[in-house]
């Protein structure tokens, strides 16, 4: 009774979706006298017959059973390539962690010298700013007794050709090179 009610169950799934696709409203009520079978059957699936065991012979089963049997060198082979396999996906993990705490070290270091140049930046234009040009003007002139430079102070020089000056004696101490008369 149970397989019926599966295989019934299952076919009206299978017919509610055949109808889906057709665009048949899901109905499953035919009307009139006669039913028509419907296009899907199912297929049955038949048991096989059992086949009967057939008697294997002493060296067939003693082939299988060495062919299952496995060789100490075989063993030990395995186990040291799978302990290097190991090995070696517990140093790549370490490897990547390390890259990955590098990575955002160096993230925090470029963030702090950002920082720092933004302060930098700051107090320099903070001094500029403080510095006060008529001040300097004041206090040379007045207290360190510094003056604007005459005409007889000032020395021209010519550019000769070259844009270099080779330079053959030591500036002397009052700063005058030579004088003309």
């Amino acid at each position: 009774m149970a397989a019926r009610q599966v295989y019934t169950r299952n076919y009206h799934t299978h017919m509610r979706r055949e109808n889906a696709q057709q665009g048949r409203s899901g109905q499953m009520y035919v009307y009139g006298n006669t039913v028509t079978k419907p296009e899907y059957e199912p297929e049955r699936r038949e048991r096989r017959a059992e086949r009967p065991k057939k008697r294997l012979s002493r060296e067939t089963r003693r082939n299988r059973n060495a062919a299952l049997h496995m060789n100490p060198g075989y063993v030990i082979f395995l186990t040291a390539a799978a302990i290097m396999a190991l090995i070696i996906c517990v140093n790549y993990v370490s490897l990547q962690s390390k890259l990955t705490e590098h990575s955002k070290e160096i993230t925090s270091m470029q963030e702090e010298l950002a920082d720092l140049r933004e302060e930098n930046t700051t107090r320099e234009n903070s001094i500029l700013d403080s510095v006060n040009l008529e001040e300097i003007q004041e206090k040379a002139q007045n207290e360190l007794g510094m003056g604007f430079a005459t005409s007889d102070q000032i020395v021209e020089y010519d550019n000769p050709a070259s844009d270099y000056v080779k330079q053959y004696d030591n500036i002397p101490e009052d700063g005058v090179l030579a004088k003309s008369e």
